[in-house]
């Protein structure tokens, strides 16, 4: 399958073998820039550039480490004429692309950032203990804010929703949501005993109540049930 951009975007891309291993091929204008994150790059033209750097100084590149990202981002520059790029995301699945307008910002899951215009800024933002350790999730969520595309993916394939006044999403298959939308963690059918059974017998638990007017996406499948599947099946020592 391929992917092919029908919104506003800088770039001439396109999204192939998606959902299952997406790819991300970009053919760059002549002295156009791209951030990638670090080991992502696949192949390229030869005369296409590429360096290594801290975006945002030491601070703002250590708590991306933090968020599940690398200290440093890889910047390619297609030298004096265009050339191809291709990214491809260490986890097989679907990749998403979004244009930032300054209207909103993205906010991203950890390890979900693959690309982005040099005009995009990446923050690092704290959950707080309640939203992140709660949910079993990463205590830190990517920011993207400016104007210009992003690109990031996911395990499994990415759906779209748009949400009008209120919606609730497991908070493992969250990869990213707009700005425009609040949330809190909170376990599915509340602290009551009925909750509580819920959550423990019935394979749900922390949810995300999304309130507001927006667009969040989420992932087909879930790694961590992915990995409970395969854990019986792991070769084990015997004594």
């Amino acid at each position: 399958m391929v992917f092919t951009p029908s919104q506003t975007s800088d770039y001439d891309f396109t999204i192939d073998h998606a959902p299952a291993y997406a790819s991300l091929v970009v053919n760059l204008k002549a002295n156009q820039k791209i951030i990638v994150e670090a080991g992502a790059m696949a192949a390229m033209d030869s005369h296409v550039k590429m360096e290594s750097k801290m975006r945002g100084g030491l601070g703002q590149s250590m708590m991306r480490m933090l968020g599940g990202e690398s200290m440093f981002l890889s910047e390619f520059t297609a030298q004096q004429r265009s050339g191809r790029l291709y990214i491809s995301p260490g986890v097989p699945g679907d990749i998403q692309h979004y244009y930032l307008d300054d209207s909103r910002s993205l906010f991203i899951q950890s390890s979900g950032f693959v690309a982005c215009s040099p005009d995009v800024e990446l923050q690092t933002k704290w959950q707080g203990m309640g939203k992140g350790f709660f949910s079993g999730e990463s205590f830190f969520l990517l920011k993207a804010v400016g104007r210009g595309d992003i690109w990031f993916s996911s395990y499994g394939g990415i759906l779209e929703i748009p949400i009008e006044g209120g919606y609730i999403i497991d908070t493992g298959y969250i990869v990213a949501f707009e700005d425009s939308l609040d949330y809190n963690v909170e376990i599915l059918g509340g602290l009551s005993f009925r909750g509580l059974r819920t959550a423990l017998f019935g394979g749900e638990g922390w949810v995300c109540r999304f309130r507001g007017t927006g667009k969040a996406w989420i992932q087909s499948r879930e790694l961590n049930n992915l990995l409970n599947f395969l854990n019986p099946y792991r070769p084990t020592k015997n004594d």
